[in-house]
């Protein structure tokens, strides 16, 4: 009996690890060189003579690039190439696997941080620009018929392409599924506009389809891309660090958006120019994000989770 054990053991131990290395494979798919076509409509709201937005469509090339990798961890950096010479470092994914907490995104640029047992689970965390937190999401990648998926649902903050235009509502309920494809990957999302209050129930104002179609091209025509990256990546593996180390001693903060009328990332830009040395550097990005991601007093009773 004990030998038998033994084997059912070893065996679910072996499928285990190739399931595992299918959903490195999935994740890695996710990088290179990519035509990309982004779709958003609202497409319901149950507000009586609610006005809907005007569609958006937008198109560009961007460079996915893994810049840490291990067992367990992924770091994909994306950057939009506009032209030859002009690049911009976009936004950021990290893919963890079986990570035991998760921040989760309250409103109105807060956080709470909270223990989950995501076993058998991959936490996908978006970042900002600046690398700021915008959202994380935990779920199992899914193999059907080939074809590898992951799906999750997680409040997030506007999107860039409406939190400069929109005040209406302060919480994206995003479903966000990643299609890896033959030709690239798809990332397709049902989202939810609402507004959140402390202690009240949700209000949501409209629903909305969005449709990134990631089409992978040769590498080749983002090779401006990657030259910009290899300019740059030291000055922003450091600012991930301080991010790390501000956020590994906070429970729940939240996020400034300008201090002395600047925004996190043009204090950034300003400070790679400096060209410090890698202690003098360190301790002037940990008290900057430090001014800019500020402890909660009183900490929101909200929480959301799958």
């Amino acid at each position: 009996m004990r030998v038998i054990f033994t084997v059912i053991l070893l065996s679910s131990f072996i499928s285990l690890s190739a399931q595992t290395k299918q959903e490195q494979a999935a994740i890695k798919d996710l990088c290179g060189c990519f035509q990309i076509t982004f779709k958003y409509a609202e497409t319901f709201s149950p507000i009586q003579n609610y006005t809907f937005p005007k569609r958006y469509n937008a198109e560009g090339l961007e460079w996915i690039t893994p810049v840490e990798q291990t067992d367990k961890k992924f770091v994909l950096q994306h950057l939009l190439l506009i032209d030859d010479s002009t690049i911009i470092k976009h936004w950021r994914e990290d893919w963890e696997y079986a990570k035991k907490d998760l921040w989760l995104f309250q409103h109105d640029a807060t956080w709470k941080h909270v223990d989950k047992n995501n076993k058998g689970e991959w936490i996908q965390t978006v970042w900002e620009v600046d690398d700021a937190p915008r959202y994380q999401g935990s779920s199992k990648w899914i193999e059907n018929n080939g074809q590898y998926y992951w799906e999750n649902t997680a409040d997030a903050p506007l999107p860039r392409r409406e939190y400069t235009k929109r005040n209406d509502y302060n919480v994206m309920k995003r479903t966000n599924k990643i299609i890896v494809t033959d030709s690239g990957w798809t990332h397709e999302q049902d989202n939810e506009k609402i507004i959140r209050k402390d202690d009240t129930a949700d209000v949501m104002i409209a629903q909305e389809k969005g449709y990134n179609i990631y089409h992978r091209v040769p590498d080749s025509k983002c090779a401006a891309a990657v030259a910009w990256w290899d300019n740059h990546k030291d000055f922003w593996a450091a600012v991930r660090r301080a991010w790390n180390d501000v956020m590994k001693n906070k429970k729940d903060f939240h996020l400034t958006s300008k201090i002395d009328g600047q925004l996190l990332y043009e204090q950034l830009d300003k400070l790679e120019d400096q060209n410090l040395s890698a202690d003098q550097l360190k301790a002037k990005l940990t008290a900057l994000i430090n001014t800019y991601a500020s402890v909660q007093k009183q900490s929101s009773t909200i929480v959301r989770s799958k």
